[in-house]
């Protein structure tokens, strides 16, 4: 699934074609995303010029004068900037046709993803209004992860997971960060102390801002704007690396089923 790293990749991607262009048509191919795409979506942005790229957790925003398009790339989507005049492909749902000839085009196989429109502020929408501060702003710091963690029991991993807690920390990037923390993921979120607190907030920001750097991870289906893969993968500590030497001490990689995802740790460095 795109975690925030590939969607901020694919944010930055966009935005140098986008932002001051108009919107000259916008077409749905099939409407059967995790929602159905409202058509009415179609007046309300053709004609309209795109005034910012922006993100929100997992959510691209594209900034309209007449609104906000909010879009979820699911678990296999990717939104690609393609010449208007590239043929279609399996799976290619909508294309949000530019004057610069260009289109914006979204592709999901599986569907989970989501077009939606608002003409209010889309902080105040449904999908957005309860989400929790960004990991790489500075909402997200030690005081912050201190507060939310001493009263809770359920594993740390769990918990940075949580999106009403912390957006956009991942599977993949949760277990990446709590290896750089050196901290395991079955412990009690109470049981940290401010010392570890300090040293996870900055494993999060190191790991997803490494990501972002480097393009986000693909494992599968994930590619960027430009149809690229991204790349931190290679930098991978833990993940998906269950039973291959740990990169630091060489013992081998464990994994385990928690929240019914896939847990990837080295018992040797995590305490």
């Amino acid at each position: 699934m795109p975690e925030l790293p590939e969607v901020e990749t694919t944010r930055r991607g966009v935005e140098p074609f986008v932002v001051g262009k108009r919107i000259s048509r916008v077409l749905v191919h099939d409407r059967r995303l995790r929602w159905p795409v409202d058509l009415s979506l179609i007046d309300a942005v053709t004609g309209q010029t795109i005034r910012r790229a922006g993100r929100r957790a997992k959510y691209l925003l594209l900034e309209t004068g007449a609104g906000t398009l909010i879009l979820h790339l699911g678990m296999s989507g990717s939104l690609r900037v393609l010449p208007v005049d590239v043929p279609r492909i399996a799976h290619d749902h909508v294309d949000i046709e530019l004057d610069s000839g260009w289109t914006l085009r979204f592709n999901d196989p599986r569907r989970f993803g989501s077009l939606m429109f608002t003409a209010d502020d889309p902080a105040l929408h449904p999908l957005l209004k309860s989400l929790a501060p960004e990991p790489l702003e500075d909402d997200f710091d030690t005081e912050y992860l201190w507060k939310i963690t001493r009263r809770r029991s359920v594993a740390i991993k769990q918990l940075i997971m949580n999106a009403r807690l912390v957006v956009g920390v991942g599977n993949i990037y949760a277990s990446e960060a709590l290896f750089r923390a050196r901290i395991r993921p079955r412990r009690r979120s109470r049981t940290l102390s401010r010392a570890e607190c300090a040293k996870l907030v900055r494993a999060i920001k190191a790991t997803l801002a490494m990501a972002v750097k480097v393009g986000g991870t693909t494992l599968r289906d994930y590619v960027g704007a430009d149809g690229n893969p991204g790349y931190f993968r290679q930098k991978l500590y833990v993940y998906e690396r269950a039973g291959q030497p740990c990169r630091v001490c060489r013992h081998p990689v464990k994994q385990f089923t928690q929240g019914a995802r896939s847990t990837y740790w080295c018992s040797t460095c995590q305490h």
